[in-house]
């Protein structure tokens, strides 16, 4: 058993017009931009599923933040891309876990991912806001984690991305926003910080410094909340004024070495039992006997672009740039929500914010993904009911 008692009452109750209002008040709270599915429902873990999460997600990042894995890590960057001034760590990290079950049927979260990058902070915040008004979730039910609170959480996510800044000299930072699928959480992040999204286009350079326009005056920029990809950066061969190995008077968020250094290329060098087997593809000699139970991964693709789910040895061999590649040993999603139509799996991210002053991460929220398919992502879950992008409450 995978969720709590409330499951059952969650099922009996769902009414289709309660969920079309919750789509149809998300949309207008971000400008009707939803590009993505937000599913039927919050998935409800056990008390001992919420455990064993924790403990994943803290043993992982416990596991980054040690001298020898992050000598390993300068390894991620191409050197074509390296950008200076790199601070001690990223502001935002995210780890994603399959939910699994053991031989026992225990709870058992695998690895499936993580990202030293930013993900949908505020549009989480929203979501829960507006399940709790068109749902009824018990109050003892949290989506955040280590005690927070609503109101706290936007206030640290606010103070992370502000510094001591006004709002108008922090940007986030991105390739054409408006036409970004998860542009709903830029606008959410404008209504709760006052952070403008900008496109790279629109920025000027004159020294060090960078600048942008809004309401007819030139802005200089102190942080920039970066949510650029780089590999849609090198295929969109935008022109731009900066580049990001330049020498920039600009505080990054996350700084862009983070996006290489904490990702996929960990997966090989963790070790625990959340952590599935995991092996870069170019240093394999000999690929396993049992390549059916693997799957190969992109180091620095999102939204599933260029996984390779039935792998054989022609796949592989085909692959032309092999040290851009992974291979995983597949897990076994179990059919964790139980809903009108059938079994859905999960894939739950754990999302931290790490201070500048603080030694090590705090988690801080989640999101859930749900699948009935080969791949998780949202953007592969937009017909199914009962897939799709939500949040987890735990007790």
């Amino acid at each position: 058993m995978l969720e709590s008692d409330f499951r059952q009452t969650f099922n009996s109750t769902f009414k289709p017009e309660v969920y079309e209002a919750l789509v149809a008040d998300i949309k207008a709270s971000g400008r009707n931009s939803l590009e993505f599915r937000v599913s039927e429902t919050p998935f409800f873990p056990t008390r001992e599923l919420t455990s064993e999460l924790i403990s994943a997600a803290e043993t992982i990042a416990s596991e980054l933040n040690t001298p020898p894995l992050r000598a390993r890590l300068n390894d991620a960057i191409p050197s074509r891309l390296l950008v200076p001034n790199e601070d001690a760590h990223p502001q935002f990290l995210q780890i994603d876990f399959a939910i699994c079950e053991d031989a026992h049927g225990n709870p058992l979260p695998q690895l499936i991912e993580l990202q030293g990058f930013p993900t949908v902070f505020a549009f989480q915040a929203l979501l829960d806001e507006k399940l709790r008004h068109h749902y009824t979730i018990p109050s003892d039910l949290k989506s955040y984690f280590n005690g927070l609170s609503r109101e706290r959480y936007l206030t640290l996510f606010k103070e992370i991305l502000l510094g001591d800044c006004d709002p108008e000299q922090v940007i986030l930072l991105e390739i054409e926003p408006d036409k970004q699928k998860t542009r709903i959480d830029f606008y959410i992040t404008e209504d709760y910080t006052g952070v403008t999204p900008v496109c790279l286009t629109d920025i000027k350079k004159r020294g060090k410094k960078l600048y942008y326009r809004k309401n007819g005056k030139e802005i200089p920029i102190e942080r920039i909340y970066n949510r650029v990809i780089f590999d849609e950066l090198e295929k969109k061969n935008l022109a731009f004024e900066f580049s990001f190995q330049d020498e920039l008077d600009v505080k990054w968020l996350n700084h862009p070495n983070w996006f290489f250094k904490l990702s996929k290329f960990c997966l090989p060098l963790l070790s625990n039992k959340y952590v599935p087997k995991c092996y870069f593809l170019a240093e394999l000699e000999k690929y396993p006997d049992d390549l059916e139970n693997y799957v190969a991964k992109p180091l620095f693709s999102f939204s599933g672009g260029g996984v390779i789910i039935d792998v054989t040895k022609e796949a592989l061999d085909s692959i032309e740039d092999k040290s851009n590649y992974l291979l995983q040993r597949k897990v076994n999603y179990a059919p964790a929500i139980e809903t009108p139509e059938g079994g859905t799996k999960v894939e739950l991210r754990m999302m931290f914010f790490w201070r500048d002053e603080d030694e090590k991460p705090m988690l801080v929220n989640n999101l859930v993904r749900m699948s009935r398919g080969k791949l998780i992502n949202t953007m592969f879950n937009k017909v199914q009911n009962w897939t799709g992008s939500n949040i987890a409450y735990h007790l």
